[in-house]
């Protein structure tokens, strides 16, 4: 099977979340800082989001790279994978325009855990369909401890989002900076 038709549709999956994010930003109505002030909150939520896509798409180009082939096992858990994406913009929203309330702010701590977990499935399925524990993927990817961390601070962000809302929010983007730091095993195993 030929991997570019999953790499387009990814792309596209994902630029369509961005774009449907970004259309939430409402413009301000009116000309002062305390009408621009006002929209923070969106704004934040909408920053935080955008970072989020992007890491993931980062990391799902630098898979696709390493990959020479796919199989059917591979697309469904890459539909899995933008499932749980496609829901970004819905908790993105909600939780901007609320204001972090402790509700929003767990809704959307637990879809990005199930976006953690979802790439598991879909990271092993590749994997296994470019020659298993032996591939270049596979000792690319080691033991995978920051896609465990995140799982459990996500969980933990989950539960304080009932008690200490904005603990969660800086477990959340304590997360997306871990991930922000490039990831260079992929690249390292493809030049040697």
């Amino acid at each position: 099977m030929e991997k570019g038709r999953l790499e387009a549709f990814s792309d596209g999956v994902l630029a369509i979340i961005i774009t449907i994010m970004v259309l939430e930003l409402k413009v301000p109505h009116g000309d002062g800082w305390d009408v621009l002030f006002q929209q923070w909150p969106v704004f934040l939520s909408y920053v935080l989001s955008f970072i989020y896509v992007g890491i993931y798409w980062n990391n799902h180009h630098h898979f696709m790279h390493a990959a020479e082939k796919v199989s059917g096992g591979v697309l469904w858990t890459n539909l899995h994978l933008l499932f749980w994406l496609s829901l970004m913009p819905v908790t993105t929203g909600w939780m901007g325009e609320n204001h972090f309330a402790r509700l929003p702010v767990a809704v959307y701590g637990f879809v990005l855990m199930m976006c953690a977990i979802a790439w598991q499935p879909f990271q092993h399925s590749l994997i296994a369909a470019n020659g298993g524990k032996g591939s270049l993927l596979a000792q690319a990817l080691g033991g995978d401890w920051k896609g465990k961390v995140a799982v459990a601070m996500y969980l933990g962000g989950i539960l304080l989002a009932f008690v200490a809302p904005w603990v969660s929010c800086v477990l959340y983007a304590t997360v997306a900076a871990i991930w922000f730091i490039p990831d260079r095993r992929i690249e390292s195993r493809i030049k040697q």
